[in-house]
């Protein structure tokens, strides 16, 4: 039996989604949340297996906190599913400054907070999986996304060290790079005004804006089948570094790193002509 410590828990997102497979197969979860009140009727109906904390991911000392209680209460965190996020959307000249800091609080520094008080148990029972819940934006930059794109490329970069760091501690990790899903991620951006500080690239702002909120409930992607993906690649006897879910959000990616490996070598002879001249 394991025990999963899963952040951004609220209701109708991969964070459920992810504590009802858990639960499925048997396994304790401690789901966090910034409005647990939201989950409290789901928790009651599943007694002792499942913890739900208040957590707000960008605050360290609640972070310290919850983990503390999450592994008084269970034992140990044997899965970390860094969930919680969200992606503001704007120019990179115009988006302004709060909510570029915003950005990077919450898809980045959070998760590392987070990291940094879980990994102590996992290095001290030498065991543990890593769930870097990551964006087909860390591969692939998204026009209107810039800085939510930046803060998922650092999360790209932070998880390949990590997963190199600890796998001698015996501790995995996994980054999960999904495309458009139908979460509740998109459902506030119809209320949200536009503030964008920079009028030549409110238009663009705009059409993002407009697409998010159309495309609302009409995802491609399925949390559900995209959680069961993950659990099962967590029971591989050699599971993914990473794991693209979506069938759009894989297209893209794909086509991305294919374009950027065919300009790389074509560009071999002048990359390699950087070097000092070979000796004799």
């Amino acid at each position: 039996m394991r025990t999963w410590f899963i952040t951004g828990g609220g209701p109708g997102g991969f964070g459920m989604a992810y504590a009802e497979a858990a639960l499925e197969r048997g396994d304790n979860v401690v789901l966090t949340a910034r409005r647990p009140e939201l989950l409290a009727e789901w928790a009651a109906a599943h007694g002792d297996s499942v913890l739900v904390l208040p957590l707000d991911v960008t605050d360290t000392r609640r972070i310290e906190e919850a983990v503390a209680a999450a592994e008084a209460h269970f034992g140990g965190i044997d899965v970390l599913v860094n969930n919680a996020g969200r992606g503001w959307y704007g120019s990179v000249e115009g988006m302004t400054d709060d909510a570029v800091r915003r950005t990077f609080e919450l898809n980045f520094f959070a998760v590392v907070a987070v990291l940094r008080a879980v990994l102590p148990g996992m290095r001290a029972r030498r065991s543990g999986w890593i769930v870097n819940m990551s964006s087909v934006a860390g591969l692939r930059g998204v026009t209107g996304f810039g800085y939510y794109t930046a803060a998922k490329f650092a999360l790209e970069g932070l998880t390949e060290v990590l997963r190199e760091e600890v796998a001698p501690l015996g501790v995995r990790v996994l980054a999960v790079e999904p495309g458009a899903f139908r979460t509740r991620a998109y459902a506030g951006f119809a209320d949200e005004p536009v503030t964008e500080t920079v009028d030549a690239y409110r238009p663009l702002v705009e059409s993002v804006r407009d697409f998010m909120v159309a495309q609302d409930g009409e995802q491609p992607g399925d949390p559900v089948r995209a959680v069961r993906a993950v659990v099962e690649a967590l029971d591989q006897a050699e599971p993914p570094r990473r794991l693209v879910l979506g069938g759009a959000g894989y297209d893209a990616v794909v086509g991305h790193l294919d374009a950027a490996l065919a300009e790389i070598r074509a560009h071999e002879a002048v990359s390699r002509g950087a070097d000092f001249p070979a000796s004799g």
